[in-house]
């Protein structure tokens, strides 16, 4: 071999060894609070990639553990147990987490109410089973977020025998928002977090602007929107995630806290801002206020705007989107 030769393979192998040749994608699908997530991310360093992707994993699982309905050990499980006959302290994070959801409920003047599972629990979407007439009378004086008593001390006290929450149309975007500050905090720049319909970009695909898809909330495969973003919170609430149909009726896992049933008037509504915890909340929000009264509510809403498909297929956009 040449010297010049020579010369030239060292020089390659030196910069091999020394550029950010294990800087690349790293991706992770997998299964958590009952839905698909996904995590992608770019790091310098393989094995602090693989790490973080799993630390995402684990931080899902850590909030599933507190806050899943169906887990008898979380927290909200106790509260469901025990809350309406004495108050029971739980961690100041789902304390907190409580709280927010009381402001939107006076915010949305109780559009969106947690304890709308006292009814909820009634529903069984694979079973195709509902409440019957005689028990959603029964049980629909029940939803009410003033029931919900947010004590001194992070004690929680139901204020009536029956009542139930469920945290499915906050706790997701809440998870996102979690790992999403996990993965800032360990330096990453160019994130992106999935769960269900909630989804966080952190910082852009290196360049150019993330693609958030909205799908068609009738045809699986296809989608009505496609969405360049950065920095951003996007969620969407549908009637075709959880349903069955009966007598022509859908019957979904959106629940209008007013009648305990399933609101009719729209398909899918998608908010965006800044935070996912707020745009997951809000997004199951203006679904219950349905399309007129949705509208003026994002309208009110500094920094989120919203897409909502109606159940005549039409497309409706905020006006900072219609711009």
């Amino acid at each position: 071999m040449s010297t010049l030769r020579y010369r030239l393979t060292c020089l390659l192998a030196l910069l091999l060894l020394t550029s950010p040749a294990q800087a690349q994608w790293h991706r992770l699908p997998f299964q958590t609070m009952g839905t698909e997530a996904y995590v992608e991310l770019w790091a310098e360093d393989d094995a602090k990639g693989q790490a973080l992707l799993h630390g995402v994993q684990a931080e899902f699982e850590r909030i599933n553990q507190l806050m899943s309905p169906y887990i008898s050990s979380s927290e909200l499980s106790l509260l469901n147990r025990e809350a309406a006959a004495r108050p029971v302290t739980i961690s100041s994070e789902l304390y907190q987490l409580l709280q927010q959801a009381e402001q939107l409920a006076i915010l949305s003047e109780g559009a969106f109410d947690i304890s709308f599972a006292s009814v909820g629990f009634s529903y069984d979407y694979r079973q195709q089973l509902r409440p019957s007439i005689t028990e959603l009378t029964e049980q629909r004086p029940l939803i009410n977020y003033r029931h919900i008593q947010l004590l001194a001390d992070n004690q929680v006290k139901f204020a009536r025998p029956g009542v139930k929450i469920d945290l499915g149309g906050i706790a997701k975007g809440y998870a996102v928002e979690q790992a999403i500050g996990l993965l800032a905090s360990a330096g990453i720049k160019h994130a992106l977090i999935t769960a269900g319909g909630d989804t966080r970009l952190l910082g852009d695909k290196r360049g150019r602007p993330w693609l958030v898809a909205i799908k068609h909330p009738r045809k699986t495969h296809d989608i009505v929107a496609q969405l360049p973003l950065t920095d951003s919170a996007i969620s969407t609430s549908g009637d075709y995630e959880r349903f069955f149909i009966e007598d022509g009726v859908r019957y979904h896992h959106i629940l209008d806290p007013k009648s305990g049933q399933s609101p009719s008037g729209l398909m899918s509504v998608t908010v965006l801002g800044p935070d996912s915890t707020r745009a997951d909340a809000m997004s199951t929000t203006l679904f219950v206020l349905g399309l007129q009264r949705g509208m003026v509510f994002i309208e009110q809403q500094s920094d989120f705007e919203a897409i909502f498909i109606s159940s005549e297929h039409q497309l409706y956009f905020s006006s900072g989107l219609a711009q």
